[in-house]
């Protein structure tokens, strides 16, 4: 029962990690910096536009954490586009990111949970 609660409670937060970075830093512009993040590394011209394209993957990203639908390809997705967006900031704009090359360690952690969540919390039936 405990397992079960935890995991509603972590993928609740996933979900809405996904939900503020869309909508707030990229979508609504609140973070400018994830602008300049996505300027540097695909060209300025484009960034506005790539930026809020990409938040509004996010969005989507986040109905279908909150939807549960196909959840284990959902949460592979998830550590997959993290690891490499990480990857790549952490090479090419890691000046930009808000902690740094200690970016990636947060990254790390937050593929960690979405792991634990899903293939060790989650109630398979």
């Amino acid at each position: 029962m405990q397992k079960n609660i935890l995991n509603k409670i972590l993928t609740i937060g996933i979900g809405l990690i996904w939900l503020a970075n869309g909508l707030l830093c990229k979508v609504l512009n609140l973070v400018p910096r994830h602008q300049k993040i996505v300027g540097n590394i695909l060209g300025d011209g484009f960034a506005k536009p790539l930026t809020i394209s990409i938040g509004v993957l996010e969005i989507f990203m986040a109905v279908w954490i909150f939807s549960g639908y196909k959840s284990r390809v959902n949460a592979m997705l998830q550590m997959l586009i993290i690891g490499v967006m990480n990857i790549l900031e952490f090479a090419l704009v890691s000046e930009l990111l808000l902690w740094g090359k200690y970016n990636i360690v947060f990254a790390l952690l937050l593929i960690c949970v979405i792991f634990y969540n899903e293939f060790h919390l989650k109630k398979t039936n």
